[in-house]
């Protein structure tokens, strides 16, 4: 059998936690309901989850700052569940690196499909994080652009001189789609579909976000872009030519 995933829920509603607890056991998965930032780093220093929800509304405590936290020390899933539905909410959600963003009230089947679709993008990540008894990597897997090599099996970027730049899941899955389809020009719905698995919605701004991230952790001028441009009503597309690291 299987291991079951191992969620974690941080919100300060019983209510919220005891529903999605009782949900998502019932779909497999183990849960633990916790309603403070200090339980949720706790969790993570002990049993940490593959994946968490957080809500940011939590009384005395800044969501952001927890989501940040997380990103910094711990590689898992992150999906913001709020009540925040503004769009600046939402904007700075994915920027700290939520890989998903959803507001209340949700719907559960939705809401499970999303925590399923995160899993499937941060499960090779792990899968493939190295030990002594890994072999190495075969080189076609390393893709080189300009002055950065992105190894698609280790799921790490690094410079030439070798320096690593952390990337979130939604980072690495989107720079992916650039690297393996250099020169074409990409809409933000493929950029979802491939990254994602649905559709952009009328004002969802999930690419946009994640494009701005790589420019800059990818030290392309936003106000120039020679990597990554922006194709004005198409899209986005990955300019320098792409080889195989020797």
């Amino acid at each position: 059998m299987t291991t079951p995933h191992h969620l974690a829920v941080l919100d300060d509603e019983i209510d919220i936690t005891r529903l999605l607890g009782h949900y998502l056991q019932g779909h497999g998965f183990r849960v633990s309901q916790l309603h403070r930032g200090a339980d949720l780093m706790a969790l993570m220093a002990q049993d940490p989850p593959s994946l968490v929800l957080l809500d940011l509304g939590l009384p005395g405590e800044d969501g952001f700052a927890i989501a940040r936290q997380l990103r910094e020390h711990w590689h898992c899933g992150l999906v913001i569940v709020t009540g925040r539905g503004d769009a600046v909410d939402k904007v700075v959600g994915l920027e700290v690196g939520a890989d998903d963003y959803v507001t209340k009230p949700f719907d559960l089947r939705e809401l499970l499909a999303r925590i399923k679709a995160v899993l499937r993008r941060v499960e090779p990540a792990a899968a493939a994080a190295p030990s002594s008894a890994a072999a190495p990597h075969d080189a076609t897997t390393r893709l080189r652009f300009a002055q950065w090599e992105l190894d698609l099996a280790a799921r790490r970027l690094s410079d030439l001189a070798g320096r690593d730049v952390p990337l979130t899941t939604g980072e690495f899955e989107l720079l992916s789609a650039f690297v393996r389809q250099p020169g074409r020009v990409l809409s933000r719905d493929q950029l979802l579909e491939q990254t994602r698995g649905r559709p952009a919605g009328a004002f969802d701004r999930t690419i946009d976000v994640q494009v701005g991230r790589l420019r800059r952790k990818l030290d392309d001028n936003a106000e120039d872009p020679q990597i990554i441009k922006s194709v004005r009503g198409a899209g986005y597309i990955l300019v320098p030519a792409v080889s195989t690291a020797s």
